[in-house]
């Protein structure tokens, strides 16, 4: 067995950097904070066959009540800064999102507002391709830096193979860097905006509890007949949807709540009971935007990046 880095800690619980509170540990964990010891970790984990499982700002992300027998890996450090050259915003893989977008905005550059409401990180928004509010991240990527066991290179937006909710990032594929092209705008002009779409997710979605972000995509399948993964699940019934101390939201359908005491396992079942009724109701398959880190009971389809490779 080859030396562990010296950053690796074991047994680290991993529910308190969920945003939903649930999960158990990991057998080991790290926060790298530069790239270096972020490509010395994925060639650790690499070469004695460790699962690698990468935590952003655990907003999307359900934890396996038994914990996650692998690396799991939060960025830190210098891999969560943010900084503009001229037009261009660059961030650390573990950039929050809204930071970047507000940031953003103070130096009076444009086309990044979407972000304020995304609760993840610019890595993390790179592999799910995130995008809200008619904006769309491959509009305003520039650059990609993308790290694996091997070392790290630059990927253009078009070798990231992205699709809805997706990218072609592999577990292994660590981004620990994001170039933002923008445009400028009056700093003010830009705020404003952002303001209407704070408000905007104060009104509609459920905030100051454990919960996370959506819950399902939304589908394309033509039964939907153009309603939102929210207005099926809130058609079929589906608020206030409750299993152990898991609930879907009644304030948005298609968001869960830890009500207090809620394992994962709860939050699976209360998903698979609201998809159950949308498929009933509509015959529509709901497919989670959620990612699992860990051995779970998952009643749905496994789909590509669905293993916790989620930054």
């Amino acid at each position: 067995m080859t030396q562990r880095p010296e950053i690796v800690e074991v047994d680290h619980p991993l529910w308190r950097l969920t945003t939903v509170r649930t999960g158990g540990d990991a057998d080991f964990f790290a926060k790298p904070e530069s790239v270096d010891q972020l490509v010395e970790l994925l060639a650790w984990a690499e070469t004695e066959a460790v699962a690698v499982g990468i935590i952003g700002s655990g907003s999307n992300l359900l934890v396996s009540d038994q914990g996650f027998r692998g690396l799991a890996l939060k960025l830190a450090g210098p891999l969560t800064d943010i900084e503009h050259q001229g037009t261009r915003v660059i961030c650390g893989g573990g950039a929050r999102l809204p930071s970047a977008a507000a940031k953003s905005a103070g130096w009076g550059l444009t086309g990044l507002e979407f972000g304020i409401n995304i609760p993840g990180t610019a890595g993390g928004a790179v592999r799910m391709n995130a995008n809200a509010y008619g904006g769309r991240l491959a509009d305003v990527l520039e650059e990609v830096e993308v790290c694996d066991g091997n070392g790290v290179r630059s990927l253009s937006p078009d070798e990231l193979g992205f699709g809805y909710r997706s990218s072609a990032l592999g577990s292994g594929q660590i981004v620990s860097g994001v170039t933002f092209q923008l445009a400028p705008d009056e700093p003010e002009t830009i705020k404003e905006r952002l303001a209407e779409m704070r408000a905007w997710r104060r009104e509609a979605q459920p905030s100051g509890i454990k919960t996370f972000g959506s819950t399902f995509k939304n589908p394309d399948d033509p039964a939907a007949d153009g309603r939102s993964a929210g207005q099926l699940l809130d058609l079929a019934g589906c608020r206030g949807l409750t299993v152990g101390g898991a609930r879907l939201s009644e304030k948005h359908a298609n968001f869960i709540e830890n009500m207090g005491e809620a394992t994962t396992a709860d939050v699976i079942a209360v998903m698979a009971a609201g998809s159950d009724r949308v498929r009933t109701e509509f015959g529509v398959e709901l497919e989670p935007e959620v990612q699992v880190l860990g051995e779970v009971d998952w009643p749905f389809p496994r789909v590509s990046g669905d293993d916790g490779g989620l930054n």
